[in-house]
């Protein structure tokens, strides 16, 4: 009984592996059409997918072509090549407007270039384009089934950007502990909270802008020095304001402390 089941299987693989050799080398282009939607269908998507690019051109116009234009961009998305999947799903939205399929091939488009978003320390390009074209079907199909999906996707990116944005800040305090000039850090951390409302880094990005404005202060030229110490007081306050549970508050009490000794100085000299 096994022996006649292997058998079935293999007649089974290698008629379908016959089947579709015929085709490829056939000059019928319905029999490509047919066959490469069944090697779709059991889920062989590179070969459906070299069969539909060969027939793509003979149906520019026809009715088949909206199908067969779905299921080529589909072949590229499962195989994977999310480049060509996005810009297969962009066409084919494009070119069908009024499709069934146009809402999914948007989502698709969107999320083929969601993953091909590198890791946050690489170049973000790929990231924003992301993020457009995912909000570019958001705003149009805001009663989507891939809505939730959609605006997870965004999410994620958004998280992205703003860790990118938050370790570019980080390094441009670390570097001014090798060159003294804390004035792009500060700058840098001001741009992140503004960019970044409602980060999870926003505490410590907090912190580090204090801990930048009172290591400028401290190795300040002493025509700038009061005037800077005052500005490390003003700092202290508003982290102080916000986050006065949080455990780098004792770091930030220590730093006040070392300012107020130094305008002691100051108030001693006049």
């Amino acid at each position: 009984m096994k022996k006649l089941f292997y058998l079935f299987i293999t007649f089974t693989v290698l008629s379908s592996c016959s089947q579709y050799q015929k085709a490829l080398k056939k000059p019928d282009v319905g029999e490509k059409f047919r066959v490469g939607e069944e090697m779709y269908n059991k889920g062989k998507f590179a070969k459906a997918n070299k069969l539909f690019a060969q027939i793509v051109p003979n149906y520019r116009g026809k009715p088949q072509a909206e199908k067969l234009m779905f299921l080529y961009a589909k072949t590229y998305f499962e195989m994977k090549d999310y480049y060509l999947a996005s810009y297969q799903f962009e066409r084919f939205a494009s070119a069908y407007p009024q499709s069934e399929k146009v809402e999914e091939a948007s989502f698709l488009s969107g999320k083929s270039a969601y993953m091909l978003s590198p890791v946050y320390s690489k170049d973000q390009t790929e990231t924003r384009d992301a993020i457009e074209k995912l909000q570019s079907f958001i705003n149009l199909y805001p009663e989507s089934e891939f809505l939730a999906d959609a605006n997870e996707l965004v999410r994620e990116l958004d998280f992205k950007l703003e860790r990118k944005a938050f370790e570019i800040a980080k390094q441009y305090n670390k570097i001014a502990g090798y060159n003294g000039d804390y004035t792009a850090s500060i700058k840098a951390f001001d741009n992140f909270i503004l960019d970044f409302p409602g980060s999870t880094y926003r505490e410590e990005a907090y912190f580090y802008k204090l801990d930048s404005a009172f290591k400028m202060a401290m190795n300040s030229v002493e025509t700038k020095k009061e005037e800077r110490l005052e500005n490390v007081k003003l700092h202290h306050k508003n982290y102080k304001k916000n986050y006065s549970e949080y455990e780098r508050m004792e770091d930030a009490d220590k730093m006040i402390e070392e300012v107020i000794k130094e305008l002691e100085k100051y108030r001693t000299k006049s």
